[in-house]
């Protein structure tokens, strides 16, 4: 069962097909069952009950997509390949590229149990000292993924990542996705503003000798995080590796900052994008939270304008992409369309950030 609207369920999933695949590839089994998880907002995410397993199964949205954008077999090889290493990831169980199946290419991994803190903290971690505990779970955890050794668990430089040039092309990808997301939305109104926040970034983009080579998450935050079911705050997964490589750690602690939210704040540009329950007494501090960063890794993340500055410039381009989805109708997300708003006002953030309105 799933309460997504049928017709766009069907175009997300042949549910005969995947029985016909999930049988030849892990046995038979007595139940079958299939549900539409509808948290995320870039790749879709079904829940899928097979006998007595239960499986989470991650494909790319229907429709055109961006050039690299939603690559589902690339975030199945990061996280097979960190299967034993000390990084948190799921158990994977299949990747398949026949796209016959269900009309693209996915693959399925156990469903983990526990808590993502999306719209709130659990009653058991409302209080300060288990909110200390949260943030800095999140710093420790992408602290491990920053210290893998990528090329003895397969992750090979020149292979899945190139970090020479990283950050650059960074601003340069980002650039060219807002760019294929305007070829539509610029119908319904323009975001200028991007246009002089992309030329900021270009001119101060740190060089290779300003930050260490690391394997890279991409989209590392506390809701793509789940904390195990106990009473200490503990994570026990971490999700959403589809934009993982290897190159400059410190656009994952940018992005990660980018959601973080402080009492004296001004309202998120996209609430719906936006946790705020962290400005409760007792979350770590922004700077709080680089320190620790800091004193774990050795590194120095004085550049932190820069990263904050292309990490919202990203979530502006994420938002574009997600606008011209909805307006070609291929999403059944109804957070889509507020990007039409959304973007506009993550741009104004940029540039906020940019004349130093906005600080850690």
């Amino acid at each position: 069962m799933t309460d997504t609207d049928p017709e766009y369920f069907e175009r997300i999933v042949d549910e005969e097909a995947l029985r016909a695949y999930l049988t030849d590839a892990l046995g038979p089994a007595d139940g079958f069952d299939v549900r539409h998880h509808q948290e995320g907002h870039s790749n879709e995410t079904l829940f899928v009950t097979w006998g007595d397993r239960e499986l989470v199964i991650r494909r790319p949205p229907p429709g055109d997509t961006a050039e690299n954008a939603h690559d589902v077999l690339r975030e199945y090889r990061v996280v097979d390949a960190l299967q034993d290493t000390d990084v948190r990831v799921p158990t994977t169980v299949v990747a398949c590229d026949d796209h016959s199946v269900i009309g693209s290419d996915f693959y399925a991994m156990e469903k983990e149990a526990g808590d993502v803190l999306r719209d709130a903290e659990p009653d058991r971690f409302a209080n300060p000292a288990a909110r200390e505990q949260i943030g800095y779970e999140l710093v420790d955890r992408l602290v491990e993924i920053h210290e893998v050794d990528y090329e003895a668990v397969g992750l090979e430089e020149g292979d899945f990542g190139y970090p020479p040039g990283f950050t650059e092309r960074q601003v340069r990808r980002w650039s060219e996705q807002l760019t294929w997301a305007f070829e539509v939305t610029s119908d319904e109104r323009e975001v200028n503003e991007l246009y002089d926040v992309m030329e900021w970034l270009y001119d101060n983009v740190p060089g290779d000798d300003e930050y260490p080579n690391t394997l890279v998450h991409g989209d590392y935050k506390l809701d793509n995080v789940m904390f195990a079911p106990k009473d200490e705050p503990e994570i026990a997964a971490i999700f959403d590796w589809e934009m993982a490589t290897l190159g400059d750690p410190f656009t994952d602690l940018g992005w990660m900052l980018s959601y973080w939210r402080q009492p004296k704040d001004p309202e998120p540009p996209t609430p719906s994008l936006t946790q705020t329950f962290m400005t409760e007494d007792g979350y770590p501090t922004r700077r709080e939270l680089v320190d620790r960063y800091e004193q774990q890794t050795g590194f120095e993340f004085d550049n932190w304008r820069f990263y904050w500055v292309l990490a919202t410039y990203k979530l502006a381009g994420l938002g574009e992409m997600f606008f011209r989805r909805y307006l070609e109708g291929n999403s059944a997300d109804p957070m889509y369309p507020k990007m039409e708003h959304g973007v506009p006002a993550l741009a104004e953030q940029a540039l906020d950030i940019i004349d130093g309105e906005m600080t850690l």
